[in-house]
């Protein structure tokens, strides 16, 4: 071959490849050209407010099962299930003979010491008087009257003591409620034999619960005590009373989640005078929530989820950047994200894996 056409054939390869570039940029540019416009957002910063639908348990505000202090019989019962009751009303009274006796015996041992008291007082005040006169009395017999009174004082007072204390017991034997409520339950009648819990019968004579302020136990998840407000207002619905809404106020926080569900218990105040609603109802518990001022919140499509990770579609002089992001809390069609973004900053509105890292990539008009 000689030089000439070596020469011809480089040009003719030169040639080729010019013609090959050109139609692989002007196919790149026709493909471009062919991908549909992309709808886009202005990144912004706002509030993203959600609720929370979580069921919940309505209990007594307060309640009590009251056992017999000692071991007793009962004698009568003033009340019954569904008795309303004051605070001290008079529940039930027991009978227990020894009681009894014990008293008799310690008002017996009190009357006699009273009565050696009074005898030691009246001789030491007699030889006192006596001793004015000089000769009289000796000091020695003076002061042994005096250590005669004071003991028999102290006797008086330790016979007072054990009086008291029989007195107290006997006290034991009626119940008493201990607040304003309603009698649930009622285990035994009457001359039955009861005592402390584990003797005489093991359940409890009563059982007693206010019901005119009830409580509204919730599990709050841990991804929502962050932004839980105490003292705020909630509504809640129960089987019982379908399409009525009731409202309750969160008044108590445990302050720790549970280590089993990995939530924070939560407590609110029903005000319940009526007593329409009933301790053990299960309730649907309506929560809203306002998340943090400052966050940048997106369309939900605009959240990709890839198999790389979790990005949002940043467009930058026609050129589309995936930007990796965390998400936070989803509503209405809108999740919070946090990454390297800015205020302003325009991101594809529908991502999607076909709108490639660093492609070219045609937008409408930034909506706000």
């Amino acid at each position: 071959m000689n030089k000439l056409s070596a020469i011809n054939i480089i040009k003719i390869l030169m040639v080729a490849a010019t013609l090959q570039a050109c139609g692989h940029t002007e196919a790149k540019k026709a493909e471009v050209e062919t991908t549909p416009a992309q709808d886009v957002t202005s990144l912004k910063k706002g509030v993203l407010s959600t609720s929370l639908d979580i069921p919940g348990e309505l209990i007594a505000y307060q309640q009590v099962d009251l056992y017999a202090k000692v071991s007793s019989f009962i004698k009568k019962l003033n009340v019954d299930i569904g008795s309303e009751v004051k605070a001290g009303q008079l529940l039930a009274t027991m009978e227990a003979p020894e009681y009894t006796s014990q008293l008799s015996g310690a008002q017996s041992r009190l009357q006699s010491q009273e009565a050696l008291y009074l005898s030691s007082k009246a001789t030491y005040e007699r030889l006192l008087e006596t001793s004015k006169t000089p000769g009289t009395v000796s000091p020695n017999e003076l002061d042994l009257a005096l250590a005669k009174q004071k003991s028999d004082f102290a006797q008086l007072e330790s016979a007072r003591a054990a009086s008291r204390e029989v007195g107290d017991n006997r006290n034991y034997l009626q119940i008493r409620a201990p607040f304003d409520g309603i009698i649930t339950a009622r285990n035994v009648s009457a001359g039955a034999y009861v005592g402390p819990t584990g003797k005489g019968s093991d359940l409890p004579v009563f059982t007693l619960q206010e019901q005119k302020r009830l409580r509204l136990a919730v599990s709050v998840p841990e991804s929502y005590t962050g932004v839980l407000n105490n003292k705020g207002e909630i509504s809640f619905t129960v089987k019982a009373f379908p399409g009525e809404n009731f409202t309750a106020r969160i008044t108590r926080l445990a302050g720790a989640l549970d280590s089993r569900l990995r939530s924070q218990r939560t407590e609110m105040d029903v005000i319940n005078k009526n007593k329409r609603l009933l301790p053990g109802m299960v309730a649907e518990v309506h929560i809203p929530f306002s998340g943090a001022d400052g966050t940048f919140v997106v369309p939900a499509k605009a959240v990709l989820n890839s198999t790389q990770g979790v990005y949002v579609i940043k467009v930058t002089d026609n050129k589309a950047h995936w930007v990796p992001v965390k998400t936070g809390r989803s509503a209405n069609n809108k999740t919070e994200v946090f990454g390297p973004l800015t205020e302003d900053d325009i991101i594809v509105k529908a991502a999607n894996e076909e709108i490639r890292d660093n492609s070219d990539i045609k937008v409408n008009k930034p909506t706000k």
